[in-house]
Order: C-alpha cells, then sequence, then structure tokens
C-alpha cells in the first residue's frame, strides 16, 4: 500500500521524515518517468525570434549616450555582461548611492531591484536583454532535454537544506511566472499527452497558514480565516479611505502590500528595504526629491472629463510629499517622508497586530540558540551555523513543502490503485502539474481537493489553520498557457 492517511497521534520523528522522503522520491520518479510533451518546432521557432530580439536590444542599448561614457570609462572595453564591471562603472566612475550590497564583498548590488531604484532609463535596455536571455535559456533547456519531443525533468530531496524539492535537466522550477511574456513563452511549449488535458492545482497562502500552526497568532489566523491582510495592509500603507477590489488601481496596491511589505517582513526584511521596493519598484516614484503631481503608477481616473490620478497625487494629499532620509545625529537617527511612514506602519505590524508573532521569532531564535538545531514539525531537523531569518523561515517553507509532498503521494497512490489513466507530471513549490484524461477530470478534481483539505490536517494535528487549494485547467491537447479557473469539488 502506498497510503499515509491513518491519523498520526505523536509528533512527527526522523523516522517518519524519512519515510515521507522515500515514498516522496517514489512518486516524484513516476512525475519524471512519465514527462512533458514538449513542441519542439515551436521552441526552434521562437529561439530564432527571440536571439534576433537580443541583438536589436543590444544595438539599441549601445547607441545610447550611457554606453558611449561607459565605453569611454573603460577604454573601449566594455562587457555589458558583466556585473562587477557595470558596478565599478556606476559606483565608483559615476557615483550613484548603492542601495543594495552583495554578501560575497560588499560591493554595490547590481541586480534588478538595486538598478531599477537608480532610475537611469538606459538601463531597461539590460533588463530586456537579461529577460530574454533568460527565456532563451529555459527553451534551450526544453531543447537540449527533449527525448522524441518530451522532456523528463529531474526533481531532487536531498539537495536543499530547508528540505524543499529542487529540480533539473531541465530546471522545471524555474519557468518564469511573475512576468506575464516570459512566462507565456516559455508555458506555450508545453503540452499534455495526445487527447488530454493539464491541471493545475496549487495551495493558497499555504507558508502564511503554515507560519501560523508554529506561531499561533490568533490576529494572524483570525486573518486567515476570516480577514484580508493584503487589503488591510494596502490600505494603512497608501491610505486609502475605502479599498475597492474592483478598483485596477486599488488591486495593484493591495499586490504591492501583499509582495513589497507583508512577505517581505514574514521573511525578515525590514522597513526601509521595503520602502525602497514599494516606492520605487511598485509605485514608480522617485526617491530623491519632492515628489511632483502626475508622477508614478496611476490609481484612479477622476474628473469629466476622466484624468488620471497618480500615486504621487494621492500621497500628497495624504501629507506625504517625498521619499525621505535617513539621518544620523547625536541623539539616533532622524528618519522622514515615506521612509517614516512605513517604519511606523512596521512598528504598528510587529508590536501591535502580530505581537505574538513576533513573539514567537524570539523564542524560537533563542531556543535555536541554546540547542544548535530545531525540528520542524514534520519531524525533519535543521542543525548548524544560520542566521536568525533562517532560524525563523526554514521551519516554515520545510513544512510548508511537506504538505505539498504528503498530497503528491496520496494522490500518486490514488492514481496508482484505482489503474487511471491520468498521471502527475510535474511540481512546482506549492503546485502539482497533472497530465489529465478528460473522463477523469471530476474524480481527480475531488480527489485532490479532499486529499489537501481534509485528510492532510488529520494526518498532521498540528495543522490549525484550514488549508485551501485552487485549480486551473487547459482545453483538451492545449498547451499550459491556455489556463481557466477549475472548481475542483
Amino acid at each position: 500500500m502506498h497510503n499515509l492517511s491513518i491519523k498520526m497521534e505523536t509528533t512527527p520523528t526522523i523516522k517518519d521524515a524519512y519515510s515521507l522522503f522515500h515514498k516522496g522520491i517514489l512518486a516524484l520518479s513516476r512525475a519524471e518517468m512519465q514527462g512533458f510533451r514538449v513542441d519542439v518546432d515551436y521552441i526552434l521557432r521562437k529561439r530564432e525570434f527571440l536571439q534576433r530580439k537580443l541583438e536589436r536590444t543590444e544595438i539599441k542599448f549601445k547607441e545610447t549616450d550611457f554606453y558611449a561614457d561607459w565605453c569611454k570609462s573603460t577604454k573601449g572595453k566594455v562587457n555589458i555582461n558583466s556585473s562587477t564591471q557595470l558596478g565599478d562603472y556606476l559606483y565608483k566612475t559615476k557615483g550613484f548611492t548603492a542601495l543594495k550590497y552583495t554578501k560575497s564583498n560588499g560591493n554595490g548590488s547590481t541586480d534588478d531591484e538595486a538598478l531599477k531604484q537608480l532610475n537611469i532609463p538606459e538601463l531597461d535596455f539590460l533588463f530586456e536583454k537579461k529577460k530574454i536571455k533568460k527565456t532563451i535559456d529555459v527553451l534551450d533547456g526544453f531543447y537540449n532535454e527533449q527525448v522524441d519531443g518530451t522532456i523528463h525533468p529531474f526533481y531532487n530531496l536531498h539537495l536543499v537544506r530547508t528540505f524543499r524539492s529542487s529540480s533539473d535537466s531541465p530546471n522545471f522550477q524555474n519557468i518564469p511566472k511573475r512576468d506575464e511574456e516570459m512566462m507565456t513563452l516559455c508555458r506555450r511549449a508545453l503540452f499534455p499527452r495526445e487527447g488530454h488535458q493539464l491541471l493545475e492545482v496549487d495551495f493558497g497562502q499555504l507558508e502564511v497558514r503554515i507560519s501560523a500552526c508554529y506561531n499561533k497568532d490568533e490576529t494572524l489566523i483570525n486573518d486567515i480565516l476570516h480577514g484580508d491582510m493584503h487589503r488591510d495592509m494596502a490600505a494603512e500603507i497608501f491610505m486609502l479611505d475605502n479599498f475597492d477590489k474592483n478598483n485596477k488601481g486599488h488591486k495593484l496596491l493591495r499586490q504591492a502590500a501583499k509582495n513589497g511589505f507583508v512577505f517581505a517582513q514574514f521573511y525578515g526584511d525590514y522597513y526601509k528595504n521595503c520602502a525602497e521596493n514599494l516606492a520605487s519598484n511598485w509605485c514608480q516614484l522617485p526617491k530623491t526629491g519632492k515628489w511632483k503631481y502626475g508622477q508614478g503608477v496611476v490609481i484612479d481616473e477622476i474628473g469629466k472629463p476622466f484624468k488620471p490620478y497618480h500615486i504621487s497625487d494621492h500621497l500628497i494629499s495624504k501629507g506625504i510629499k517625498e521619499y525621505g532620509t535617513i539621518t544620523k545625529t547625536e541623539r539616533g537617527y532622524v528618519v522622514t517622508g515615506f521612509l517614516k511612514h512605513v517604519q511606523d506602519i512596521e512598528n504598528n505590524f510587529w508590536n501591535v497586530r502580530y505581537k505574538k508573532y513576533k513573539q514567537w521569532k524570539d523564542d524560537w531564535f533563542a531556543e535555536y540558540q541554546k540547542k544548535g538545531f530545531f525540528d520542524l514539525y514534520t519531524g525533519f531537523r535543521c542543525s548548524g551555523v544560520m542566521k536568525k531569518n533562517d532560524v525563523i523561515n526554514y521551519p516554515v517553507q520545510g513544512a510548508a513543502f511537506h504538505c505539498l509532498l504528503w498530497s503528491f503521494i496520496q494522490l500518486d497512490a490514488f492514481i496508482i490503485e484505482n489503474n487511471l489513466d491520468s498521471r502527475i507530471i510535474g511540481q512546482i513549490h506549492d503546485s502539482l502539474i497533472i497530465d489529465v484524461n478528460p473522463k477523469e477530470l471530476k474524480l481527480i478534481g475531488e480527489t485532490v481537493h479532499k486529499i489537501t483539505t481534509v485528510d492532510l490536517p488529520k494526518h498532521w494535528p498540528w495543522i490549525i489553520v484550514p488549508l485551501e487549494i485552487d485549480a486551473e485547467i487547459c482545453g483538451v491537447d492545449e498547451s499550459w498557457v491556455k489556463k481557466e479557473k477549475y472548481d475542483l469539488v
């Protein structure tokens, strides 16, 4: 039998952890053997198109004054693919202030987040170049690893310190998701078996829910069950008197609050980085000088005829007129502007809203410092030298993946025991990808829902909040791009 669904009456042990990974690697190997069908002709055509686009983008960049000055500073020896050379030019030659520093050598960072905050228009060509190159690399991975039009990605359970999975040959978990264009170009190459459909099922807010199982913060649990923390934080950060979920601008600001503040704070970031991300990346506001009306993203339309209402218009009306500064004085640090606003919100976030979560983080880290290790609720043990952020994030990230892996094992066993034609063929973080026989779609959907929302919490009683699962379905013989929402039950 392949079933693990008997309720555990005791805390999981290392033996239980081994059993999970043993069964997990067998189930994942069956997904590897099945694989994805790929459109080889599409990959070749699209790769040629992207290569031409890459060359045009590079030519446009080399026509800019920015490149000419960079070339002059290096005496004609520019390597536009060298992050070290770019960093030297920006921070040493031109004197830009680095907003982030690398962990390896302490030099100014040249990752996308750091460069976007410099607000240098010419760098957009380099961002585009990098995006195109990554898309080509993904498609090349599909082409190079396909055998007779099928790829068989490997899934590993022994390489990640958090006891999550990884993937290679090709790296199926590296397919772009946040960039809509890149995601579409890559997923368009992937198909189910002929006459089948691709079904993707994804846990909703899984890591947030698992974190609540550890810290047992009543406010966080209530927000999961009844509230909307991302909406609340968007309203607080951007001072929205009436949040309208149907307003595109408000939806954008909710996404900004979710990814630029809430998740960042949960994973150990602090107000300065959050403020930079929110203002520069999400709202597209300058970091220097007073803000002016008409700057940043459009969040609404007002008047007749309608005129765009920018985020700067709104924040200025609320009394926040600039990004702000952090100044060191004899009495400490003086923070102004939007920076000060986000600092105040951070203080309320941890000392009022989620103070029990904060206490758990302090207690959990203190216990690790005493013992040199900590145990996940799923029986795995993490030990060795770790930073505080690692200590508070690893148990959540690991246990969240184990919820997915346990569900993967159960569905795989159900398919085998019932001699079904459908197959699990992939796993990305909190989601499963299933190659479904249309005649079995209803049965598979109902089974996945039961396994993830009913059987899983019974198996691990430490799961004290409900788990939710969402699904999207592709049409018969359609690529992974053409998806629509699907109700599992």
